[in-house]
């Protein structure tokens, strides 16, 4: 006769491959947890904080905030980007204004007082 399995013995689980980012191990671990507090509350035997502390990093809301959280990033290297762009073009213009003058016939070095030349007398 076949020898069945004992109610206490686990089934044995899958491998899973490894993770090949931070962020997959993070889910890995999330599932893991999430596996194990359904089996501690069908038993009757989870500690409610560390269950609730699982789940919530699991559940909906949270990957709405790190999605909200990623997208700040974005935001913030958007504004950097564009506090970089912003000082480039008053350099562009400075450059500009100081081209007029000389085209103008205005001969000045760069700290704006005016150069005479000597044929100019």
């Amino acid at each position: 006769m076949a020898r069945g399995r004992k109610r206490d013995e686990p089934e044995p689980r899958p491998t899973r491959p490894p993770a090949r980012t931070p962020e997959d191990r993070e889910q890995q671990l999330i599932g893991a947890a999430v596996d194990l507090a359904e089996q501690q509350i069908l038993a009757g035997t989870a500690a409610a904080p560390v269950i609730t502390h699982f789940l919530k990093l699991g559940s909906t809301r949270e990957k709405l905030e790190q999605e909200r959280l990623k997208r700040e990033n974005i935001l913030l290297g958007a504004k950097a980007q564009a506090m970089e762009s912003a000082k480039r073009m008053e350099e562009l213009y400075a450059e500009a204004i100081l081209a007029m003058r000389s085209y103008g016939g205005h001969n000045s070095d760069s700290s704006g007082i005016e150069v005479i030349d000597e044929d100019d007398y």
